[in-house]
């Protein structure tokens, strides 16, 4: 058994270019300077045949059709066996309801979002006859597909924005937002799509890891206030950026991990232009800036 992984979608929540953005990026993306990119979302196999979806993001439908993997082989029958969500947030649960179509598979989370879920009623468009709801406690190994086993355990985040209150706590440790540590034969891969700050605890976890898919969103922490489309740093999003001592190109500096691969990139980020004098920073520190459609086999 190995890894086999496809990104299905290697933007964050708005993909590239963002429906209603006029950033640099976004306007390049549209004249078809640099690639575009769909929302957050990773699929996985242990033999290659049989596959899991980590986050379903809205444009799954047009992710699925580019994944030749993926495709039915027959009538009704996929090689879909499982899709895993590692938090509430719009771009990685909104997907599950255009899988809303009668179709068998596992839906694994921990049980803290498998109740966010279960609180919006449009979700119960995924049928239970048809989507089995497996509720996964940390640390406690799952078979998510033949020869695939997945491992959830707590990062550091904080609640989808749709259930943010007065007080916003970004560092939660807890079931809210989940790393995977996932396990072929004796391939390990993380995916870490979403992070406050490389804990310890992370760190203890990601040492000897074949490959590390992790949170890209944005290359610096005021990116989103100087580009002036927002005011919210990426602190205060509950994400790391990549640049800075702080950053997670400094964090991850001489830690024992094989191939590093930045998912969940915001429209704004530098990095998604190939060209960008980030992009070679990035890669010069020895990191791969994700795409749509990249593939990997480890």
């Amino acid at each position: 058994m190995t890894i086999h992984a496809r990104i299905l979608g290697a933007a964050a929540g708005g993909g590239l270019p963002q429906w209603n953005c006029g950033c640099p990026n976004c306007e390049a993306a549209r004249r078809g300077e640099i690639p575009s990119q769909t929302q957050s979302s990773l699929a996985v196999s242990g033999d290659g045949e049989n596959w899991a979806i980590l986050n379903a993001s809205p444009d799954i439908r047009v992710q699925l059709a580019a994944a030749p993997q993926l495709h039915p082989t027959g009538l009704r029958t996929l090689p879909l066996r499982a899709v895993l969500v590692t938090n509430g947030d719009i771009d990685h649960v909104a997907g599950l309801l255009t899988l809303r179509e009668v179709q068998p598979f596992a839906l694994f989370a921990t049980p803290e979002i498998h109740d966010v879920l279960a609180a919006n009623p449009m979700f119960d468009a995924l049928r239970p006859d048809a989507v089995r709801r497996e509720r996964v406690r940390l640390d406690a190994p799952s078979d998510l597909a033949p020869g695939l086993r997945a491992t959830l355990y707590p990062v550091p985040g904080k609640v989808p924005l749709y259930m943010e209150g007065a007080t916003v706590e970004t560092g939660l440790i807890g079931e809210q937002t989940v790393g995977v540590r996932l396990e072929a034969g004796g391939t390990v891969a993380h995916y870490v799509p979403g992070c406050a700050a490389l804990t310890d605890d992370l760190r203890a976890r990601l040492i000897g890891a074949d490959a590390v898919f992790f949170d890209g969103t944005l290359w610096r922490d005021d990116e989103m206030i100087r580009a002036g489309l927002g005011q919210k740093t990426g602190v205060r999003m509950g994400h790391m950026s990549m640049s800075g001592p702080d950053g997670s190109i400094a964090a991850f500096a001489g830690l024992d991990a094989g191939r590093k691969v930045f998912v969940h990139m915001n429209n704004t980020n530098p990095v998604l232009d190939p060209q960008s004098p980030e992009r070679a920073e990035a890669e010069a520190a020895g990191w791969t800036v994700g795409h749509d459609g990249m593939e990997m086999t480890l």
